[in-house]
């Protein structure tokens, strides 16, 4: 009798060990997986820093355009020359709660088309206006006429989620800042697969720019910490069980 009851007990122990190993490795894995995330944040803070307080650089030219990557380009300091369309300015909504600037709220980015003089079109943020001063008319002072230069950052076309309103082409109004789209729907010939957030306001002060939000949250460590401290507390319910099963055992 004593065989033949030990065994399953014996099996059962296997199976509740290997169990736990595999639980250990899984998580002691995602905590792995934590830190090399950790590594790969601090380095992005650390590059878009050097990025964004280099000194503005032309763009690069049209004929590069086709093989430009996200990772290689956004945040960089650039400074770019045209004429603005004011005609085919577009808004996409936001919420600004902490602006830099005085403007804050619900309102939206402006996004203006710059002529260059090859032809060429690079779309700038040029900031943020709030809703009362959606309307072109309420900031004359920002339709600015003639030649300009522009620095800011580079950007990327914004991506849309499920929860994403549609755009609505016929009044201007967006909700994503998508290049494509907004090329498409205003007609616009050798678009820049990327845009520029204005560093300045515009005269008058709307549009306000120098809002780009660089907000990366870093919390890498911590969920690892949790990861690997799951581990250990896994460790210590086993080795518990353990001992009260061999305490039983030998009484």
């Amino acid at each position: 009798m004593t065989v033949t009851t030990s065994l399953p007990w014996r099996r059962s122990l296997l199976l509740l060990t290997l169990f736990m190993l595999a639980m250990c490795a899984f998580l002691i894995g995602l905590g792995i997986w934590q830190l090399e995330r950790l590594q790969w944040k601090e380095g992005l803070i650390r590059e878009v820093n050097e990025r964004t307080t280099a000194a503005p650089v032309p763009p690069p030219p049209e004929a590069q355009w086709p093989a430009l990557k996200q990772d290689d380009l956004e945040y960089r300091h650039w400074q770019v020359s045209g004429t603005f369309d004011h005609s085919k300015e577009i808004r996409a909504f936001t919420n600004l709660p902490d602006a830099r600037g005085p403007a804050k709220g619900v309102g939206f980015w402006v996004l203006t088309p710059l002529i260059r003089d090859d032809g060429s079109t690079v779309l700038i943020n040029r900031g943020f206006v709030p809703e009362s001063a959606k309307d072109p008319a309420t900031r004359p002072a920002g339709q600015v006429t003639g030649p300009v230069t522009i620095t800011g950052l580079a950007r990327w076309t914004e991506d849309r989620n499920l929860f994403t309103p549609a755009d609505n082409p016929a009044t201007g109004d967006w909700f994503t800042r998508d290049i494509q789209g907004i090329a498409k729907a205003e007609k616009l010939t050798r678009v820049a697969p990327f845009f520029i957030d204005a560093d300045q306001s515009a005269p008058g002060g709307l549009p306000q720019g120098g809002e780009t939000i660089l907000s990366f949250p870093n919390n890498h460590l911590q969920y690892a910490l949790t990861w690997f401290g799951l581990a250990i507390g896994l460790v210590g319910v086993y080795i518990v069980f353990m001992l009260r099963q061999r305490r039983g055992k030998d009484a």
